[in-house]
């Protein structure tokens, strides 16, 4: 690869990653708040029309990620969320780690055998309360389901704004 070449990649990697981190922040953070307030507007008697539309989109594409059980869900404003508890803890602890790295001081690159090893711990806790799930049928509360899931979103946003494009 020559100098000249070498240095067209580089700079199409800085400005992908210019691009992507931003876009992955807002994006964390918009789905936290859409999952919030299509709850909101379903529990609404008469939402708008195009409330109602955003509402059904927002459970819409939620159900193609999230079983949406019930008794698996919290409630809010009296209606059920459009994912799960595991989910929602994940996408809120996402949208915190998200905005935690944007405001975070350091700019030092994560090494990839570093980000394995949070990437692992992180997700420890969920995978504790799938098999305790599994092998005892006794469900953890949705709030112990939701904090295992958030270790995941928060050190998922964190690896994902760390990487660096080779």
């Amino acid at each position: 690869m020559s100098v000249l070449s070498a240095a067209r990649a580089s700079q199409t990697s800085d400005a992908l990653i210019r691009i992507v981190r931003p876009a992955f922040v807002t994006g964390a953070i918009v789905w936290a708040v859409a999952i919030v307030a299509a709850t909101w507007i379903a529990s609404q008697p008469h939402p708008a029309s195009v409330a109602y539309a955003a509402a059904f989109v927002v459970y819409g594409l939620a159900a193609w990620i999230c079983h949406q059980r019930p008794e698996r869900s919290f409630y809010m404003f009296g209606t059920q969320m459009p994912v799960c508890a595991r989910c929602a803890g994940i996408y809120f602890g996402a949208a915190g780690g998200a905005i935690a790295w944007a405001l975070r001081p350091s700019r030092s690159p994560l090494l990839t055998r570093r980000a394995r090893v949070i990437l692992i711990a992180a997700a420890a806790p969920t995978a504790a309360t799938l098999m305790f799930e599994w092998t005892t049928g006794i469900m953890p509360s949705n709030g112990v389901r939701a904090l295992a899931g958030a270790a995941v979103g928060v050190a998922t946003a964190w690896i994902v704004n760390q990487a660096e494009v080779n």
